[in-house]
């Protein structure tokens, strides 16, 4: 078997899960419960934070826990937008956001909420300068991802910043880093409103992280409890918290070393594709290595994916949670060629990938290639 969508979920790290079934099977009481033993699991929850907060850069009293990335964006931006309606229902997103994003932006254009798209150049990044001509002062949020999932362009954050800080006091910088923490470093001091999950850097599903700016609030959109924070109820998950915690620990402290790895495999697919009249490379080279997206001109992308599949080889055509059959939105956004945008294969890498397994999978992409 050769797995190439790491993107789209990654194996849990063994340290990882034992990580998890000795929190389960040693704290057993509610975080939330007055007794001896509930107030150890929040003692122990307490400290899982603490060591969050030290690896990402932020306070500990700026975690909320979800469920995933999906609904630490849906409570960014729906609770940030009800909280700040006062000041403008004016959204700016992009063409390249997760349906997790966009989906959220629609249900806010559906409540009355404008929403416009900033242009994309060639290169994967935002234009600046679309960008400084939509801004208004009813502008209250930008949502956008500093890794795309499809394309892995990455966003200057710190110049967007220094956009907003010049003029617009009110509107909130919201970024999905679903892609990029554990891979790439993230300008925490930047963001108002952070999200990622843990599944994308070998943590378990089920758990993820919005990062709440204390400046920031926001509208609870799950109600019944303060648990660990006010702006989200429910138990809080010690084994799911603690096992993040773990992940993300070994994601960071080996981030170089894996990202110099995985540049090295993006570097040897880009030449071995290159032998290939009819595959044109999306992905920027100035974008993130773990992700590379290509098309190939005049075939279907799943009738190749599905003869990949065959062969025991597992790539995906856009991301796990978009439409099959639709066009590539950020490969639309940055070619405005529809036939490319529905003939795209997303080959995603990992530090687990090997030198072998490139090779192996460039021989084998030929073969399939050749039988069309």
């Amino acid at each position: 078997m050769l797995y190439l969508d790491y993107a789209a979920n990654t194996p849990v790290d063994p340290k990882v899960l034992e990580s998890f079934t000795k929190l389960s099977t040693e704290y057993i009481a509610n975080p939330n419960a007055a007794h001896t033993l509930g107030k150890a699991a929040k003692d122990k929850l307490d400290d899982y934070t603490a060591e969050i907060a030290l690896l990402l850069e932020v306070k500990p009293s700026e975690i909320i826990y979800t469920s995933g990335a999906t609904e630490s964006n849906n409570l960014a931006i729906i609770g940030a937008c009800h909280y700040y309606k006062r000041y403008g229902k004016h959204i700016i997103t992009t063409y390249l956001e997760h349906s997790s994003v966009s989906s959220t932006a629609t249900s806010l254009h559906n409540e009355g909420y404008e929403i416009e798209f900033v242009d994309i150049l060639p290169n994967g990044e935002i234009d600046l300068e679309h960008l400084k001509s939509l801004l208004r002062s009813d502008t209250i949020m930008i949502a956008l991802s500093e890794v795309d999932s499809e394309l892995g362009a990455r966003q200057p954050i710190s110049k967007i910043r220094e956009l907003l800080d010049s003029k617009y006091p009110h509107c909130l910088l919201h970024v999905d880093a679903t892609q990029a923490i554990g891979k790439v470093k993230v300008p925490m001091e930047h963001v108002d409103l952070l999200t990622f999950s843990a599944h994308k850097f070998y943590g378990l599903n089920g758990c993820g992280v919005l990062i709440k700016k204390d400046k920031v609030m926001l509208e609870p959109i799950i109600h019944g409890g303060t648990s660990t924070t006010a702006f989200r109820s429910g138990t809080p998950t010690l084994a799911l918290i603690g096992s993040l915690g773990e992940a993300l620990k070994l994601a960071e402290t080996t981030r170089e070393t894996r990202y110099e790895y995985v540049s090295r495999l993006n570097d040897h697919l880009r030449k071995g594709l290159g032998a290939y009249k009819n595959v044109i490379i999306n992905s920027p080279l100035e974008g993130s290595p773990y992700i590379l997206n290509l098309s190939i001109i005049g075939i279907k992308a799943r009738e190749v994916q599905e003869r990949l599949a065959e062969r025991e080889i597992y790539v995906a055509t856009k991301s796990a949670c978009c439409t099959l059959n639709s066009p590539s939105r950020p490969v639309y956004a940055i070619t405005k060629d529809r036939k490319m945008a529905l003939s795209t294969l997303r080959i995603s890498l990992s530090h687990l990938t090997t030198e072998e397994e490139v090779k192996a999978f460039l021989v084998q992409l030929g073969q399939v290639l050749a039988s069309f």
